[in-house]
């Protein structure tokens, strides 16, 4: 099995089927210290904030412990390895213990290996972990948080095979279908007879079974799509918008883009075309939103 093969296959244990992308973004955070301080270990007290900003940026929205992934990923087969001070292995996910005992985590010795060995490696690795486990709007704010750059790198193809073909009739269906308009805010905006900052945005994300099908698609302005895929703003089950209570913002733009948004009904596609889909906005709520929503 090929390392790509490997890091997209990692185990993603998670409650009634809640998304959890906790080692993928353990193992993004170890490939960004690797590409710039070498095959070191990573001390769980110095990674701890980190990977608990990580987890509470791009995580589910319920509260998550970064000593899940330092420990846990070591269960996956020649990715990560921890040791105490006193040269056991890993004590558990218990924060505390790791604390005490100065756990350290590195990328495994056969990994550092490889990636010193071929430096597309780690690109491919970093492309991949994106593509299986996260929404593209997050991909280059992930990157920046973890210290790597979003570089273009080709899967082989028998793993790009498993994340599917995007549907390129995707795009252009959901965009005509809201007549090239965001459903939040009204943005129509062209150059050149050409639409530009509107998005087909998924409501349920690719990576977790969401088809590209108009169901489960709304046209949204770029802003809006990143904070849609951020759980700041969501759908209520009357397709009203929500904004979570956990946002804040004090200036005019944010009230006016943001704030005001708040039980405004979203706007619906041309008659004849299927809205999205209830249970794609039950997902998104689930998985993505920061709820509590804030009152209308």
């Amino acid at each position: 099995m090929s390392w790509v093969e490997r890091v997209t296959r990692v185990r993603r244990y998670s409650r009634n089927g809640e998304r959890a992308p906790h080692k993928p973004l353990l193992l993004l955070y170890a490939l960004g210290r690797f590409r710039s301080e070498g095959p070191r270990a990573i001390e769980f007290s110095a990674a701890e904030q980190d990977l608990g900003r990580l987890l509470q940026e791009f995580g589910p929205p319920r509260a998550t412990s970064p000593g899940y992934p330092f420990h846990h990923l070591t269960n996956d087969d020649r990715l990560w390895e921890v040791t105490t001070a006193g040269g056991a292995g890993s004590p558990g996910p218990n924060v505390g213990t790791l604390r005490n005992l100065r756990a350290s985590g590195r990328l495994h010795p056969a990994l550092t290996a490889a990636l010193a060995e071929d430096s597309a490696l780690l690109p491919q690795l970093v492309r991949a972990l994106l593509d299986a486990n996260f929404a593209p709007s997050l991909h280059a704010d992930i990157c920046h948080m973890v210290g790597l750059d979003l570089e273009d790198a080709e899967l082989p193809s028998g793993v790009r095979d498993e994340f599917g073909h995007r549907d390129p009739a995707f795009r252009p269906e959901v965009l005509e279908a809201y007549e090239y308009c965001c459903a939040f805010c009204g943005y129509d905006g062209w150059l050149s007879g050409v639409a530009v900052g509107l998005d087909a945005a998924h409501v349920r994300w690719r990576t977790y079974g969401g088809p590209d099908d108009l169901s489960n698609g709304i046209c949204l302005c770029a802003l809006h799509h990143r904070l849609f895929d951020r759980g700041v703003v969501g759908l209520a089950d009357d397709r009203t918008i929500n904004v979570s209570r956990k946002y804040i913002g004090r200036a005019t733009a944010s009230r006016s883009l943001v704030l005001d948004l708040v039980g405004r009904a979203a706007r619906e596609p041309q008659a004849g075309l299927a809205p999205v889909e209830h249970q794609h906005i039950e997902w998104h709520t689930r998985q993505v939103f920061r709820s509590p929503a804030r009152a209308a």
